[in-house]
């Protein structure tokens, strides 16, 4: 079993990079005000089992083939950059639905489904990074069984905490958001939020 010191440390090393503001939480939080949390329940079951299996991934030899291959990291960070435009392009355009409205407003966006939501990791570099780190930090070569297991158990219960939160927050925000004027100002504000969230993904440090 992990040391309990070495838990803690990864409790909390999962609690920052969880909680702390990036593109999966700054959309759920749009997708709250904007669909409400039941239609957006797909999207944040997207996200936590989705990372969960990129954790998997990374813990069976994806580091190595990104190591190996610098090619695919450009590749992430240009795939993962034009991906996030386009989802910033749907938040700025999204439009609160109403009681049984479907579309979303005039039809310009959806809440992101559940394959949606939990390809996005593979795209997100702030995903990848943090899945790479946590294998390389807090799994050791003579008990990766349990280490695994301990980080998908701890990063499973503090991304589903998080998207839960971020969505709640934008429920929360509903009823000050009525007002479509103020629904687009946030929903653009939000869309330039994900665009900033890109830059210290992609920009070199």
């Amino acid at each position: 079993m992990m040391p309990l010191d070495a838990i803690v440390a990864l409790a909390v090393f999962t609690f920052a990079t969880a909680f702390t503001p990036g593109p999966n939480n700054i959309m759920v939080t749009a997708s709250g005000v904007n669909f409400g949390f039941a239609r957006t329940i797909p999207h944040m079951a997207g996200i936590t089992i989705g990372f969960l299996v990129l954790i998997v991934a990374c813990a069976a030899g994806l580091g190595l083939v990104f190591t190996a291959v610098p090619a695919l990291q450009l590749a992430l960070k240009i795939v993962g950059a034009l991906y996030m435009l386009w989802l910033a392009w749907k938040v700025a355009n999204a439009r609160p639905a109403s009681e049984g409205d479907d579309d979303g407003g005039d039809g310009l966006a959806r809440p992101l489904t559940f394959l949606q939501g939990a390809a996005f990791q593979w795209v997100n570099p702030k995903a990848v990074v943090i899945a790479l780190s946590a294998i390389s930090l807090y799994v050791r070569p003579d008990h990766r069984v349990a280490d695994i297991l301990m980080v998908l158990l701890l990063f499973g219960f503090f991304t589903a905490l998080t998207v839960i939160t971020w969505t709640g927050f934008g429920v929360a925000l509903r009823a000050v958001l009525r007002d479509p004027r103020r629904a687009r100002i946030f929903n653009v504000v939000m869309a330039l939020l994900l665009v900033a969230s890109i830059v210290p993904m992609v920009w070199p440090a």
